[in-house]
């Protein structure tokens, strides 16, 4: 991507008022820029108490600190200019800077150009983001491993696995006198089924690192006064839906955010699913079946005392999407019958620890708190694009026996790995990377849910609310 080398500069702290506040400059202009406002250049990475000048007075006084190319983080000249927080003296600063011949930096800049000058890859620029985003202490120690390199140097090996089968593929064709014929010689198939062992581990991890970053959305859904807002606010410790006994009090999606073991959650109560001539209600249901199409998980919350649900609540357990939770239990006489989900009583706090544990299991959370790193739904899906390629591979290697058309699948596969690292990848994926860090997170994550939540959930919450028309 274009890469004009001009000096830029902006606020690295906060906006607002705080002790401390610090100017970052990085570029060519550097040297000339200091001399200005500091007299002379400090000496590199040691902290110099300084005067902050802008030609006619002292601005600020404060600490200055110079870090000479390459051996910076952008990998330029870079000047921290450390001086109070007030808005108005790092304003004064900063226009001191500009008019010195810097220029303010776009968004993600600084990051942009450390990638750009080989000091970090794509996935460590992003971490950085990452980190400063974080909302957990685990998403925060995920970060720091990420921009460590962890991510990285998984999918690093994982290139270096998918080269050497390609190097293997085209001098098999390239000089078939100097090999045995590849469609019949098993090594193929053997490098093909590590390269897949690997790539599915990577993408497991690639896929809990995601929720770091993004957390997951977890719906409560079920017929009106099923207790989803009592369990709304069991889980979240606070009243944050309203409960009465009216079928239909919740009518819009509430959303909650809590953390499980260290992993942010979404967790949205929804309308109650059934047939409705109110607008409004019936509003609320379509949103309801919108977030449960779109959600990580689904707790179907379902009425113990209720024999009529209660009959097919078994076929709720065949998503793996789905958590079954067989509320009011307190009002079941004989709880030995119900065989299937978890007992609960959201009004007595009886099967709470007995779904966070289950929530955690379905989320993978304990493959992920204290040993996982950050990822993206970007790399999630170009891992998938390259795991895509090599089932293509092995089709036409094993099934359709067209040896000469394999070599393409795994430089498809590489060309995909390569773009999580930044190794190969586009002008406009790294406008919208770098964009993004001032912006916030963006990426939604890509979900197939829905058919199958209408299939299994919807005929469940709709029992006994048919259209009185028949």
């Amino acid at each position: 991507m274009p890469y004009i080398k001009d000096t830029i500069a902006a606020r690295a702290t906060p906006s607002g008022r705080g002790g401390i506040g610090i100017i970052r400059v990085s570029g060519p202009g550097v040297t000339q820029i200091g001399r200005q406002i500091l007299g002379t250049m400090p000496t590199p990475r040691l902290a110099t108490y300084s005067e902050f000048s802008d030609g006619k007075g002292v601005i600020d006084q404060g600490i200055a600190l110079y870090f000479n190319a390459p051996n910076s983080f952008t990998g330029e000249e870079v000047l921290e200019l450390q001086g109070h927080g007030g808005p108005v003296v790092l304003e004064m600063l900063l226009n001191r800077v500009v008019n010195l011949g810097a220029r303010i930096a776009g968004p993600g800049e600084f990051s942009q150009r450390a990638y750009l000058n080989e000091k970090i890859d794509l996935t460590q620029a992003e971490a950085v983001a990452d980190l400063i985003n974080s909302s957990t202490e685990a998403a925060a120690r995920g970060a720091v491993r990420s921009l460590q390199g962890e991510f990285s140097t998984r999918i690093n090996a994982l290139v270096s696995q998918v080269v050497a089968l390609r190097v293997f593929v085209e001098a098999s064709i390239d000089f078939p006198e100097e090999e045995i014929d590849f469609l019949s010689d098993k090594k193929i198939e053997l490098q093909l089924a590590e390269v897949f062992q690997e790539i599915d581990e990577v993408l497991d991890e690639t896929s809990h690192g995601a929720l770091l970053v993004e957390g997951a959305s977890v719906v409560l859904m079920g017929k009106p006064n099923a207790g989803k807002s009592s369990l709304m606010n069991l889980l979240t410790g606070r009243n944050t839906s309203i409960v009465t006994d009216v079928p239909g009090t919740t009518r819009d999606v509430v959303n909650e955010t809590l953390q499980l073991d260290g992993i942010p959650l979404r967790l949205l109560d929804t309308a109650g699913i059934r047939d409705s001539f109110d607008k409004i209600e019936a509003e609320g249901v379509k949103r309801a079946l919108a977030a449960g199409e779109e959600a990580d998980l689904v707790i179907a919350v379902v009425d113990a005392s209720d024999a009529d649900v209660m009959k097919q609540a078994e076929s709720l357990l065949e998503d793996p999407r789905t958590v079954v939770v067989l509320n009011k239990v307190d009002l079941v006489a004989d709880t030995d019958m119900l065989t299937s989900g978890i007992q609960m009583s959201a009004k007595t706090g009886l099967g709470l620890q007995t779904l966070k544990d289950q929530l955690k299991e379905r989320l993978g959370l304990s493959l992920i708190v204290g040993s996982g790193f950050t990822a993206r739904n970007r790399h999630i899906i170009a891992l998938g694009y390259g795991r895509d390629a090599l089932v293509a591979a092995r089709s036409l290697l094993i099934e359709e026996r067209a040896g000469e058309l394999v070599a393409e699948a795994p430089r498809v596969c590489q060309q995909n790995l390569s773009e999580i690292t930044g190794q190969y990848t586009s002008d406009d994926l790294l406008g919208d990377i770098f964009r993004s860090f001032c912006t916030g997170k963006q990426d939604n994550k890509v979900r197939d849910f829905g058919s199958a939540f209408r299939i299994i959930l919807l005929p469940l919450f709709s029992l006994g609310h048919t259209h009185p028309e028949g």
